[in-house]
């Protein structure tokens, strides 16, 4: 049985963001698959009681330091120190930012399959020195990586231009709703107006608190999410829900069928990720069947391939959403598009297959490696 360490997210089962995601996808794929899986986490991340655990993916939780700025960096070194010390055959890593550490793995004799993530150097969030080890990172990456996955054809092209790296397109994956979730109490189908975002700047976070307050004088507003740390931006949500009884501010929502019901449900979902690759949430929200605003961006563009695109301004925020409300047959062809489209390009079903067949070839390379040494 070959064995595989997931390497970068905050545990298993996770709920925390798009990694964790996809490792509660992929994890028991590959245990269908016959791989023995390891999920490196963090203490008291992982829901140990999720009726959805799978008993066969081992847990396994390193310490590090639990802050915005040392927390990937002081995780990754502990879990890739224990990595290497057990051998698995092949690890998934997850971040660039755990470049620093492929050298251990790479001493060790474990060939390394890196999701590199988004440009994460461009984000507006970080200061000089986080962005400078982001690109450090993704520098070391490119280096020691064995294999590299990217997100998103942007991203493929950001990294062949910038690192002369090529490696697997494999994005992330969204669940097709089947049926008509219950509503949100207090809610109407297709009147209201969805965020569904983590609290930083490019995410056109304040721009769209902006908007909100023009689109709450006709449309009820949704917004779910936080910074995680909290914050001008959690301040300033709770003010807005405080002060208009038609804005909503729900935090953050882990619960996965009441977020398949916000995005089903939604007259339009507001997608303002400005940087990163292939988005998790867009991706499900197009699976749910959500009509959709988009900022205007080639990450967006690539996932959507048509439909509403904006800049990131308040004004044209609030005229674009208010413009594609006044359509009910504009929204119904635009979320059955977005439907078809995920189910072709943005299922979970090709991605872990993607995931899947890479890890096996990386595996049948090294143990060729290995055969031709012995």
């Amino acid at each position: 049985m070959p064995s595989v360490a997931i390497i970068g997210t905050r545990g298993y089962p996770s709920y925390y963001g798009g990694f964790e995601t996809a490792v509660r996808k992929l994890a028991p794929y590959l245990a269908n698959d016959g791989w023995d899986v390891t999920v490196y986490g963090r203490p008291n991340a992982s829901r140990l009681e999720d009726h959805t655990r799978d008993p066969r993916i081992r847990l396994v939780e390193t310490f590090g330091f639990e802050t915005k700025s040392l927390s990937t960096l002081s995780f990754g070194l502990t879990s890739a120190i224990h990595a290497a010390r057990h051998k698995p055959d092949v690890a998934l890593v997850m971040n660039c930012a755990n470049g620093f550490w492929l050298p251990i793995l790479k001493h060790a004799g474990v060939p390394t399959l890196i999701n590199v993530d988004g440009i994460e150097w461009d984000r507006a969030k970080w200061g000089p020195v986080a962005k400078w080890v982001f690109r450090t990172g993704a520098t070391w990456t490119a280096r020691h990586g064995t294999s590299l996955v990217f997100d998103a054809k942007e991203i493929a092209r950001r990294w062949e231009e910038d690192f002369r790296r090529r490696g697997h397109f494999i994005p992330y994956g969204g669940d097709t709703v089947e049926a008509d979730l219950p509503i949100e109490p207090g809610l109407k189908h297709r009147e209201y107006v969805l965020m569904v975002a983590r609290f930083v700047p490019e995410n056109t976070v304040p721009q769209f608190f902006d908007a909100a307050l023009m689109i709450a004088k006709h449309t009820d507003v949704v917004i779910v999410g936080s910074s995680g740390y909290g914050g001008e931006l959690d301040e300033r949500a709770s003010k807005l829900a405080e002060l208009n009884p038609r804005i909503h501010w729900l935090g953050h929502v882990s619960d996965d069928a009441r977020l398949l019901s916000l995005w089903q449900h939604a007259g339009v979902y507001f997608h303002g990720h400005s940087v990163g690759g292939t988005n998790p949430a867009l991706v499900q929200a197009m699976a749910a069947g959500a009509p959709i605003v988009a900022r205007d961006t080639a990450y967006n563009r690539e996932v959507l391939a048509n439909g509403w695109f904006v800049e990131a301004d308040p004004h044209a925020i609030a005229e674009t959403v208010a413009s594609v409300l006044q359509d009910q047959g504009g929204m119904d062809r635009h979320a059955e598009h977005n439907i078809r489209r995920a189910a072709e390009h943005y299922s979970w079903s090709n991605v872990n297959t993607a995931y899947a067949s890479t890890l096996l070839s990386l595996l049948q390379v090294q143990r060729a490696h290995q055969d031709a040494k012995d």
